[in-house]
């Protein structure tokens, strides 16, 4: 659906641009409190709102990101997971932040919209966008500010004025603009957080910003906007809810372990499948599955980098190797020493995993 409105929303032909908002991590309740969020209520009291947008499984930013922007399920684009690797060539996918992770091999899979309407002829300019620097089936965006480590207001505030001048002035037909800050803190802190509610009313007066320039730029009978996220949050609780993988497993008989959290993909060396899978099954609060028991409903098993083994934690879980191995965040001390307090990649059809749409446009 998003996909659709992505290509409605740019209709060219009526000379029509659209400006799109990627908000990480931003949970459908977030907005709840409409009458003390006067940027979001002016777009929801002159477009649309849907109650709430379900993720794709695993319910993780890689793979929303790519679902959201093609309009196909994981096992079909083949973004399956914030970490991958490719036990063909050993190279890893490690949630963007190594040189491997730009290759096409991981983008290749489906077209987005991005590479779609450049190719039309169109002109799409995007703002810290995760892989905008990537040739995807031979296909840059006209414009790429590459991604940097959670994009302050500033970033966002520079991406919002000249993605709307871009628009004006007919240099581009779309402009995309990501921004992350309501995930980092709904991690660090947990989603009922008032950290998480402080950065919810600051993304708030930046969309006030946005409805104010729109009008001063003359640009609201032929502007788009649409903004949604990849995804929600949910607390967790590492005293109590842990999952110990050395408490079952032998790791030397694992090949490649990827990910930590709700879903943990794992490749057991030759000979083993079977009994990993067997230790593995006695752990509570956890489903393992061979890649063809996995779930049809989950749209993930035919991933061509899915692991023989996956393994999803029940909501509020947290898989990890041991305690050494969870991530930990740098707070106040500059040292990684933090606890989380959020996550996501759950079964996609948790109410926490929801995420939201809003949109608004002639």
């Amino acid at each position: 659906i998003v996909a659709f409105l992505l290509v409605f929303g740019c209709q060219c032909a009526d000379k029509q641009k659209l400006l799109v908002f990627l908000i990480d991590g931003f949970r459908y309740d977030y907005m709840a409190d409409l009458q003390n969020l006067p940027g979001f209520k002016e777009i929801v009291n002159n477009g649309v709102k849907v109650d709430y947008m379900t993720p794709d499984f695993p319910s993780l930013s890689y793979p929303n990101y790519y679902t959201l922007m093609t309009g196909r399920h994981c096992d079909v684009h083949q973004m399956t997971g914030n970490f991958m690797w490719d036990q063909n060539s050993s190279k890893e996918f490690l949630i963007g932040a190594n040189p491997g992770s730009l290759l096409p091999m991981w983008w290749n899979g489906s077209e987005p919209i991005w590479v779609t309407l450049q190719k039309l002829g169109k002109n799409v300019y995007m703002y810290h966008w995760p892989g905008c620097e990537v040739k995807i089936l031979g296909v840059n965006p006209a414009f790429c500010e590459k991604y940097v480590a959670s994009p302050s207001l500033k970033n966002l505030s520079d991406a919002i004025e000249n993605g709307l001048n871009v628009l004006k002035n007919d240099v581009a037909d779309m402009a995309a603009v990501y921004y992350e800050n309501i995930d980092v803190e709904g991690h660090h802190f947990g989603p009922g957080s008032a950290q998480v509610q402080t950065a919810v009313r600051s993304l708030d007066m930046a969309f006030q910003t946005v409805n104010q320039k729109i009008k001063e730029k003359g640009l609201e009978d032929n502007l788009n906007v649409i903004m949604f996220s990849d995804h929600g949050m949910t607390d967790i609780n590492w005293m109590e809810k842990i999952i110990e993988l050395d408490n079952y497993i032998n790791m030397s008989n694992v090949l490649k372990l990827m990910d930590r959290g709700p879903v943990v993909s794992l490749w057991p060396k030759p000979g083993m499948l079977e009994k990993i899978y067997t230790a593995l099954k006695a752990a509570k609060n956890m489903n393992v599955y061979q890649t063809p028991d996995i779930p049809d409903r989950y749209n993930y098993k035919r991933g061509k980098f899915v692991s023989p083994l996956t393994l999803v934690a029940d909501p509020g879980w947290f898989i990890t190797q041991n305690k050494d191995t969870l991530p930990y965040w740098k707070n106040d001390t500059g040292k990684p020493q933090g606890w989380q307090h959020g996550w996501h990649g759950y079964d996609n059809e948790f109410l926490d995993m929801r995420g939201f749409l809003l949109a608004k446009g002639p």
